[in-house]
C-alpha cells in the first residue's frame, strides 16, 4: 500500500486550505495511507479529513516555551519516533517554513517541497530531495494542490476541490437548545489592526435578529470572551457559549444559516463545512488567503474594511 505523510503543521487557515489537497492525494493515489503532521492545537481538523489514516500531534509552539525542559526533550524523543516508525512513499511539506522542512527531515521517505522561489522561506528548500515551482500568485489552497500535483504526477488540479471534512453528530449535549436559525459571528482574530468595529458588529446582529435569525459568538480567549460578551450585550437573543474544542465547534458550525466572520482559521473552517460565509478582512488582503469555496464572500481589504451594508449586501446573495 503506498503511503503519503503531508507536514502541514499550523495555523488554522493553513490546515484547512491544506484539506483539499490532501483529497487530492487519495484521489491521484488510490488506497493510499495518508498521514498527516500537525500542530496539536489544530488536529482535529485534521482528524475530520475522511482521507487521514493517522494524525501526528507535534507541539513546536509549546515546546519554544521550555526549549531546555526535559519534558520537552522527552516529548520531542517521543515523537521522532512516531515519525519514524513508517517508510512513506512521499513525504509533503506544504508548510514550506524552516520549521516544519526539519520536523519532514525526520521522517523516512523521499522528501517533496516547494523550491527556493516559490516556498515561504527559501531556506526550507534546502531540506526536500525534490522541489517543485508552484506560482505564487495562486491562491493558498490551489498552491497546496499544485505541489501534491507536481509530487505525485499528472496534470494541474481542476475544479474547486474538496475540503473533505466529515463533522458528523449533533452540537455539544450541554449547550443551551440552538435557535431554529443562527449565525455564527466570528469577531475574534490575532491581530488588533484585522479587527472589525464593535459598532459594525453590534448593527450587524440587530439586523439578523430582526430577520429571525440569532447571532451565537464563540471565543478562543477571555479577551475574546470580554469582546463577545460586549457585542451580544446590544443584540436581543445573541449568546455566547462556552469556550468549546474546535471539533465542537465544526460541529455547532455546520448547523448555522451562516457565518460572518473576520481574518481567522474559523471563517475559512465555516467556508470549507459548505457554510454560508463572509469573510471581513481589514488589515489584509484577501487575494490569496481568503475563504476559497462556492458559497463565500470576501468584502474589504488591507485599511478598507468593510461596511455593515455591504455585509447584508452579500448575505441577501448566500442566503
Amino acid at each position: 500500500m503506498p503511503s503519503i505523510l503531508f507536514v502541514k503543521t499550523s495555523s488554522l487557515g493553513d490546515v484547512v486550505h491544506n484539506c483539499p489537497a490532501v483529497g487530492d492525494a487519495a484521489r491521484r493515489v488510490p488506497g493510499a495511507a495518508i498521514d498527516w503532521v500537525v500542530e496539536e492545537a489544530f488536529a482535529d481538523i485534521a482528524t475530520l479529513h475522511g482521507a487521514v489514516r493517522r494524525v501526528i500531534p507535534v507541539a513546536v509552539r509549546r515546546w519554544r516555551a521550555a526549549p531546555l525542559a526535559p519534558a520537552t526533550w522527552g516529548e520531542v524523543r517521543r515523537f521522532a519516533a512516531t515519525l519514524r516508525s513508517e517508510r512513506y512513499d512521499f513525504v509533503l511539506d506544504s508548510q514550506g517554513l524552516a520549521k516544519s522542512a526539519l520536523v519532514a527531515a525526520l521522517a523516512l521517505g523521499p522528501k517533496h517541497g516547494l523550491d527556493r522561489a516559490s516556498v515561504r522561506e527559501p531556506f526550507a528548500a534546502r531540506f526536500y530531495d525534490s522541489v517543485h515551482a508552484v506560482p505564487a500568485a495562486l491562491h493558498a489552497v490551489e498552491r497546496n494542490r499544485r505541489l501534491v500535483a507536481a509530487a505525485l504526477g499528472g496534470p494541474a488540479p481542476e475544479g474547486g476541490g474538496d475540503y473533505g471534512l466529515r463533522v458528523e453528530g449533533a452540537a455539544p449535549p450541554d449547550l443551551p437548545p440552538l435557535p431554529p436559525a443562527f449565525a455564527v459571528l466570528l469577531t475574534m482574530t490575532s491581530r488588533d489592526d484585522k479587527l472589525w468595529p464593535e459598532e459594525h458588529w453590534r448593527a450587524l446582529g440587530a439586523v439578523l435578529e430582526a430577520r429571525g435569525i440569532q447571532c451565537l459568538l464563540p471565543w478562543g480567549s477571555e479577551e475574546e470572551r470580554r469582546r463577545c460578551a460586549r457585542i451580544a450585550a446590544a443584540i436581543r437573543g445573541a449568546r455566547v457559549p462556552r469556550r468549546m474544542t474546535l471539533g465542537e465547534i465544526a460541529r455547532l458550525m455546520r448547523l448555522a444559516r451562516c457565518a460572518i466572520g473576520v481574518d481567522t482559521g474559523l471563517c475559512h473552517l465555516a467556508a470549507a463545512l459548505e457554510v454560508p460565509a463572509v469573510g471581513l478582512y481589514c488589515g489584509s488582503d484577501p487575494g490569496l488567503t481568503g475563504l476559497h469555496a462556492e458559497r463565500v464572500r470576501n468584502l474589504g481589504t488591507m485599511g478598507r474594511p468593510p461596511e455593515v451594508a455591504d455585509v447584508l449586501d452579500a448575505l441577501q446573495e448566500l442566503i
